[in-house]
């Protein structure tokens, strides 16, 4: 079990591939874990270094004490990046995850060649529907939330398929306090002004039945940064990555391919 020790917490993280190979950066949902990417890492190309790891309060990394900042997350990816030795990767996010990586190309675009903003925007709800979910998840515990989450992800899906069920259990395992912070990190994060002045290859994927994230709003992300693509992912919620692998490592690799990171 890979784990970089950062100066304030463990990260758990799995890198695989050629070790000198173009690396990839894969970096999961708001309550989820590395693992969502399992069958997305089995379809990618061979000759491709992927790296994936557990964000603070989630899966096996450390759950500090809350609430957490987005400073702080993008922080935790540089060090991990600069721990492995890393420069020039394609950094993929999906929801909070494409929040962390907006922030970590603003921040550190020496360190990222290429961008996939995956169901994500540059701000995610507003300030308020936060309040109401940090409310909710204190009040009515973590159960309700998890709940929640299954039916925006997943709509007009029997959720009672085993890809679902699935996410449910990696929801259930979830650190209800890492939960609540890195909603609260969510909450104050707001990366329209920084996105807009990237200049980068970047890739936009949104799926046409995300209640969380809708395609509109995904595209409007992308849209910021000047020459980047969006793709459409049909038949898949909140994560494609999930109900659509094989068409989510594809869209991945004809991106990596067209950018020149593959060749």
């Amino acid at each position: 079990m890979p784990i970089a020790f950062l100066p304030d917490l463990r990260l758990h993280y799995r890198d695989e591939g050629p070790k000198h190979a173009p690396a990839l950066v894969l970096v999961h949902a708001l309550g989820t874990d590395l693992t969502i990417w399992d069958e997305v890492c089995v379809a990618l190309p061979d000759t491709l270094r992927v790296i994936r790891y557990d964000l603070r309060g989630h899966g096996q990394s450390d759950v500090p004490s809350g609430p957490y900042t987005m400073g702080a997350m993008v922080r935790d990816a540089e060090r991990l990046l600069e721990h492995l030795g890393l420069k020039d990767v394609a950094f993929c996010g999906l929801s909070i995850g494409g929040l962390v990586a907006q922030g970590i190309a603003v921040k550190r675009l020496d360190l990222v060649r290429s961008l996939i903003l995956s169901n994500t925007a540059a701000r995610i709800g507003h300030e308020s529907l936060w309040d109401k979910r940090i409310e909710e998840a204190r009040t009515q515990g973590h159960s309700a939330m998890v709940t929640a989450s299954l039916e925006r992800w997943f709509p007009r899906q029997d959720l009672t398929q085993p890809h679902i069920q699935r996410i449910k259990g990696i929801l259930e395992r979830t650190s209800p306090e890492g939960y609540i912070a890195s909603m609260e990190a969510i909450r104050g994060t707001d990366f329209y002004t920084p996105t807009a002045g990237l200049r980068l290859p970047t890739l936009g994927i949104g799926a046409v039945n995300d209640a969380s994230t809708p395609p509109d709003l995904v595209r409007e992300t992308t849209e910021l940064v000047p020459g980047s693509e969006f793709t459409l992912i049909r038949r898949a919620g909140h994560l494609p990555c999930v109900d659509q692998p094989e068409t989510y490592a594809r869209v991945l690799t004809e991106f990596l391919n067209a950018t020149g990171h593959l060749t």
